[in-house]
């Protein structure tokens, strides 16, 4: 049984090999060391947009946010247990 596994396994090993060399054919650039080269074309980049920055919140603005929500949050738990 293992020697059926090994042949195997070495028939793999050939075809992965004559398939490496297909690819190394047709993409020689990926295998010359060379980082490839950006696929975004120059049009492309100029008219994109930036990323928009998340703005941070000082610590008064955060403390406000959190009273606003806890009232919220405390009114719609009285109207809950009314309805």
């Amino acid at each position: 049984m293992r020697r059926l596994a090994r042949l195997g396994a070495m028939r793999r090993l050939e075809e992965l090999r004559r398939e490496e060399s297909m690819i190394r054919a047709a993409f020689p650039e990926l295998f010359d060391g060379r980082a490839p080269k950006a696929t975004r074309a120059p049009r492309e980049a100029a008219t994109a947009k930036p990323k928009a920055r998340a703005r941070k919140l000082s610590a008064a603005a955060r403390k406000a946010v959190s009273d606003r929500m806890k009232k919220y949050w405390a009114e719609r738990r009285k109207t809950k247990g009314k309805g």
